[in-house]
């Protein structure tokens, strides 16, 4: 079985050819950082009409790759939510296009299941597995059960990780994208120097919240004397960076415990998402994981971040259960992964 798989939701325009055999013939991505980063982050209109102007000609360079044409696929797989509206529609709508054309069914796929799913393609884990997703617009806990069921543990009440990530940088004059960023700066630095605000700590249950935390980072910044140094710069992004990894790995173990009261067998914890790059996070929840008699697994970065594999995976653990979806399916800006999960615990007035 082989699968195209198109993502456009945010800022990479992305197409990948994947089998069933796990092997990834072809895995094109390209970046819009450099139209960007003159305003610090994504903007929706300028991120929608560059891939409206590359998507074809990505799509065309990942067939090419793969050494194939559309009749070799059995179906053709498309992000169509959660994420910028207009971007979606642009993937969405190419995709359907092939499909009408290659007369192949099309499948449409979750970006937030994309991400969940990767660890089935590069490592082959069984369900279920305890899933921390973490990225530029994402900050979920989940347990997934199987292709299409999860069940959320935990959500962000503001910001995400990632978003958090990039207006440290910006604060600290490091550019855009924040994550590397503040990574590379953090080398070095003294992370004890600047004490900063655990989110949520002592608290119960497995949500995030990260914008006392932005706040906190920018009344430091405030609080020097004189412009932000090359010492100052390094050992608030350390400080940030260690305040992150902390909160993630206590919201984290909550649900570790919450996940085996369910699911006593489980044995993996998933990190996904842009933000599972970073290696002092991944250093911290592999302690976790280990101390907590868990296997910490996360994608290869270039497979944490958007990407084409991971919605032709999708796409094809899907089809071959069975779905497909009708070219009049809609694309949409918000599809939970559990609908039926909670609105997310408020913090309260302190972080």
């Amino acid at each position: 079985m082989i699968v195209l798989g198109i993502e456009t939701s945010c800022d990479e325009t992305a197409a990948a050819v994947v089998d069933d055999a796990r092997v990834i013939h072809a895995n094109v991505v390209l970046s819009q950082i450099e139209e960007h980063r003159l305003y610090g982050g994504v903007v929706p209109e300028v991120a929608a009409r560059s891939h409206l102007e590359h998507a074809d000609s990505v799509i065309a360079q990942a067939m090419q790759d793969a050494n194939m044409s559309f009749k070799d696929l059995d179906c053709i797989a498309a992000t169509t939510g959660p994420g910028l509206i207009g971007g979606v529609l642009v993937g969405a709508m190419s995709a359907k296009a092939i499909a009408l054309a290659s007369g192949k069914p099309f499948v449409a796929v979750n970006h937030l299941e994309g991400h969940a799913l990767t660890v089935r393609l590069t490592n082959d884990v069984p369900f279920p597995y305890l899933l921390l997703l973490v990225s530029g617009g994402h900050c979920q806990l989940l347990i997934c059960e199987g292709v299409g069921q999860y069940k959320r543990l935990g959500t962000t009440i503001d910001d995400a990780a990632g978003e958090a990530f990039d207006k440290t940088a910006k604060m600290l004059g490091l550019g855009y994208p924040g994550g590397p960023l503040v990574e590379k700066a953090a080398v070095g630095g003294d992370a004890k120097r600047f004490n900063l605000p655990r989110p949520m700590k002592g608290r119960p249950g497995c949500d995030f919240s990260f914008s006392g935390l932005k706040t906190s980072v920018r009344r430091a910044v405030e609080t020097l004397d004189g412009p932000l140094g090359l010492d100052a710069t390094r050992d608030l992004a350390a400080s940030f960076q260690l305040a992150v990894a902390e909160t993630l790995v206590t919201r984290t173990k909550n649900a570790i415990k919450m996940a085996k009261d369910i699911h006593p067998n489980i044995k993996h914890l998933v990190v996904a998402g842009g933000v599972a790059a970073n290696q002092a996070i991944g250093t911290a929840l592999t302690e976790l994981a280990e101390k907590s008699n868990m296997s910490l697994v996360k994608p290869a970065p270039a497979l944490c971040t958007d990407n084409g594999a991971m919605i032709a995976w999708a796409g094809l653990e899907r089809f071959r259960l069975g779905h497909s979806d009708p070219l009049d399916f809609k694309a949409r800006p918000r599809w939970p992964l559990d609908p039926d999960a909670p609105s997310a615990a408020y913090a309260g007035a302190k972080a």
